[in-house]
């Protein structure tokens, strides 16, 4: 390359790179003069160079890296000089750069001498390929589509599983990852404790949510609930349920949410008989969406509101978690099982599917203990009418504001406690610091079943409640006479507010209760 001019080939083709109309043009001509004065010029110039007595060479934009090998493109580029101009001698560069400008040191000079087979230029003849691979059985490019691989979805789920991922990596490696993924959890109640418990459930791999509530979007929502903004306001409000699911949409595009705009039908709020159809047919939606979910958050907020779901809940034996809030205190507890939960053999093979995975988990209590409550196991009223006249502030929950993202947090990680316990919904419940071991063996420590929190004490307790017989909710009486009766029960229920009472025997134990003399 000395005696070729190295300074003026490298002058011409810092030239040709840099100029616009040039730049993207990767095959070129170098023509070396006599006077050692060097040209690049296009591929197409070639004949006009002939006769001018100069050295010519090939030049193209090499990739390669390698210090004494050219490029894959030199074949390719041979052969299209082979074909055109029919040469047998091919002097080349293969012109390469640092950081930008040409660099000679770098670059390769050669020459090629080509040979070609009989026939080469005969129509029928079809040459042999260099750098194509078979597709489908011919020689034909094979495409690549890198749109997924840039699609914001894709990556969005990639980033949260690696989470989580690392999380089984460093941390817990008995995490369960694939039920997470697959479970299906309905909320009852898209108000404060909805829009936190349907984050939470995000952040932990949930990607199927189901909304339920009636209400619209107030101006006094969106700094409590954090689903909800400004706009969720305008016009009367928007239904909470369908806000919800589009700002849990755009949080996470890949989350399967869905948003169920219907009232929960509860006892002590009487039904005159122009709405007994409308409140039988909500209660029928809502007893199938709580048989298509694995795990159902009450999440309301009036007692009575919870009765239903929790019969419905302890007829199908669903795992059942409530959070509850007072002005400075909260309740988060996991229900027990049903009084008629099955007993799966776990020596039948199951098929690989969530619901086998959930009834694993649903082993059954061998040892007899008592069942653990639901929300109502503690009372001896029945639920009513907790709304109907009264005041503004005793309508609304009223609470400080840090006291929802607590309680929703501890019934998330509940529910991930009941989901990985050998157990599950069967699991014993655990007090903190007891000695009665159990569960805290396990990664994700104790399982309790009640934990009351109090913030002006910023205290937390961990406490056990079995199931009552006189319970108006969950007992072998009650759950027994809806499916004896189905929805004409529930309707009594709803229109009578001592039915209850009358039929759990608790009538009867209040009456007892005021003959006793102090």
């Amino acid at each position: 390359m000395v005696h070729l001019g190295r300074e003026s080939v490298s002058t011409a083709c810092n030239e040709w790179r840099n100029s616009s109309v040039t730049a993207d043009v990767p095959f070129i001509l170098v023509s070396v003069g006599s006077d050692s004065r060097a040209a690049v010029r296009h591929l197409k110039d070639w004949e006009t160079c002939q006769d001018d007595g100069q050295k010519l060479l090939f030049a193209f934009y090499d990739p390669c890296h390698l210090p004494n090998n050219p490029g894959w493109a030199l074949r390719n580029f041979l052969a299209f000089i082979c074909a055109r101009w029919n040469l047998k001698t091919v002097h080349f560069l293969c012109y390469r750069e640092n950081r930008g400008f040409a660099d000679l040191s770098l670059s390769l000079v050669g020459e090629a001498l080509i040979t070609i087979s009989q026939g080469w230029r005969e129509h029928q003849c079809v040459p042999n390929a260099v750098g194509w691979e078979l597709n489908k059985g011919r020689k034909v490019p094979r495409c690549i589509n890198l749109a997924k691989s840039m699609d914001p979805t894709r990556l969005a789920i990639s980033a949260a599983d690696l989470n989580l991922k690392l999380m089984r990596w460093r941390a817990l490696p008995s995490l369960n990852l694939d039920i997470l993924f697959s479970i299906k959890c309905l909320l009852l109640g898209a108000g404060t404790l909805g829009c936190q418990v349907a984050r939470m459930l995000m952040a932990w791999g949930v990607r199927k949510i189901t909304l339920v509530d009636n209400g619209r979007v107030a101006m006094s929502n969106p700094l409590r609930q954090s689903l909800y903004t400004l706009d969720d306001c305008l016009s009367g409000g928007d239904f909470k349920a369908t806000a919800a699911v589009r700002s849990l949409q755009r949080i996470f595009p890949a989350v399967v949410a869905e948003g169920v705009v219907m009232a929960i039908p509860m006892p002590g709020h009487p039904v005159s008989s122009q709405e007994e159809n409308s409140v039988l047919e909500d209660c029928r939606r809502l007893n199938d969406l709580i048989g298509s979910h694995d795990v159902i958050f009450l999440l309301t907020d009036t007692r009575e509101s919870r009765w239903l779901p929790t019969l419905l809940c302890a007829n199908t034996n669903k795992i059942t978690i409530t959070a509850a809030l007072g002005f400075d205190s909260f309740l988060v507890m996991r229900h027990g099982p049903g009084p008629f939960n099955s007993t799966p053999d776990l020596k039948v093979e199951m098929p690989n599917s969530l619901s086998a995975v959930m009834d694993n988990l649903a082993l059954t209590n061998t040892d007899g203990k008592q069942r653990l409550g639901c929300y109502f196991c503690n009372d001896v009223v029945a639920p009513t009418d907790s709304t109907s006249n009264r005041t503004l502030d005793q309508q609304c929950t009223v609470t400080r504001p840090g006291l929802a993202p607590i309680a929703s947090a501890l019934a998330v990680e509940l529910l991930v406690g009941i989901l990985h316990h050998p157990y599950g919904i069967f699991a014993e419940a655990e007090i903190a610091n007891s000695n009665n071991g159990g569960s805290s063996e396990l990664p994700l420590g104790i399982l309790p079943h009640q934990i009351r929190g109090s913030l002006p004490h910023f205290q937390q307790m961990t406490l056990v409640g079995h199931s009552s017989n006189s319970c108006t909710a969950c007992c072998c009486t009650v759950v027994s006479e809806y499916r004896k009766r189905g929805m004409q029960f529930i309707l009594q229920a709803i229109n009578h507010p001592t039915f209850l009472e009358d039929l759990t025997g608790l009538t009867e134990l209040m009456r007892s209760a005021n003959t006793f003399q102090l």
